[in-house]
């Protein structure tokens, strides 16, 4: 059994323990108020440009003259995971279920007969893969110095990813991040983004005629690599209020199970305690008694 400096060493310790993951809670549940709103904020430009991309495609379809990110190469031998993590830990499973849902796409690939490359964004990521699928790495983005995330940061990344499938280092590509839903749900999501797959309405856009000027093909050129950069600004939006979220949940938990650890370790000191005073009352009495 401990002695008592030990315990009241070990409470104090614990105490101090509660003070810091209470503080680191309060800090994660105001960056994310803003990451949220941040997040939730994209969500209808994305949503609308997502739309009219997919009307655009539509009515391109299957066409020769048809940009090669929307049509691909023909082959899908060779895939690009872009993989979106944090640069911190202690926000509970937001990393590892990142981590773990790109890593069972790469073993599906493999197992497939595919070649599987592999860019990190957030050092978690890449400190967690590299254990298993070090050989595919082909690049890494630190985002240690970015406090808020901009759009100047997205494009920084696609322009990296659309030079690389240009120079023809790859056929798809994928992205993984973590979507967004409130405080304690954030679910691990696989996007795939070369070549683009936009959501087409069920009646193709037939319903209404627009005209475009100069063509569809045209226009497909040039907004999608905007496109590119849209949908990993989007994910990038939707990892910072997960991440924060996570954070925030996790730190509560963490002070939470500090607090019932204090509750028992002080009741353990004061029954120590009290032993220690009993057992000497004993030998006082019994000392008495003896005279």
């Amino acid at each position: 059994m401990p002695n008592l400096k030990d315990l009241k060493n070990r409470i104090a310790s614990v105490k101090s323990t509660r003070k810091i993951t209470k503080a680191m809670q309060m800090v994660a549940a105001a960056k994310l108020r803003r990451a949220q709103e941040s997040a939730e904020q994209s969500r209808p430009y994305t949503e609308r440009f997502n739309a009219v991309m997919g009307q655009l495609a539509a009515s391109v379809g299957g066409s020769d003259s048809a940009p090669k990110l929307l049509s691909g190469t023909g082959s899908d031998q060779v895939h690009l995971l872009i993989v979106m993590t944090a640069e911190r830990g202690l926000c509970g499973g937001f990393n590892g279920n990142i981590a773990k849902l790109a890593r069972a796409k790469a073993q599906e690939l493999q197992r497939a007969g595919k070649t599987v490359k592999i860019l990190t964004v957030g050092k978690k990521g890449r400190d967690q893969l590299k254990r298993d699928l070090k050989d595919n790495f082909v690049g890494h983005v630190d985002m240690t110095e970015i406090k808020r995330v901009a759009y100047s940061d997205a494009q920084g990344i696609a322009k990296d990813v659309l030079a690389r499938f240009d120079a023809g280092e790859f056929d798809v590509a994928t992205i993984f991040f973590s979507g967004f839903v409130n405080v304690v749900t954030q679910v691990p999501t696989a996007q795939q983004i070369i070549p683009a797959d936009f959501d087409v309405p069920e009646d193709g856009g037939a319903s209404t005629i627009y005209d475009y000027e100069p063509d569809e093909e045209a226009i497909l050129a040039d907004l999608l690599p905007r496109g590119v950069a849209t949908q990993i600004f989007a994910a990038l939006l939707e990892n910072g209020a997960s991440e924060q979220g996570a954070r925030m949940s996790a730190m509560d938990n963490a002070t939470r199970n500090a607090g019932e650890m204090i509750d028992k370790l002080t009741i353990q000191y004061n029954r120590s305690r009290q032993a220690v005073i009993t057992n000497e009352l004993i030998e006082i009495i019994s000392g008495a008694e003896a005279l």
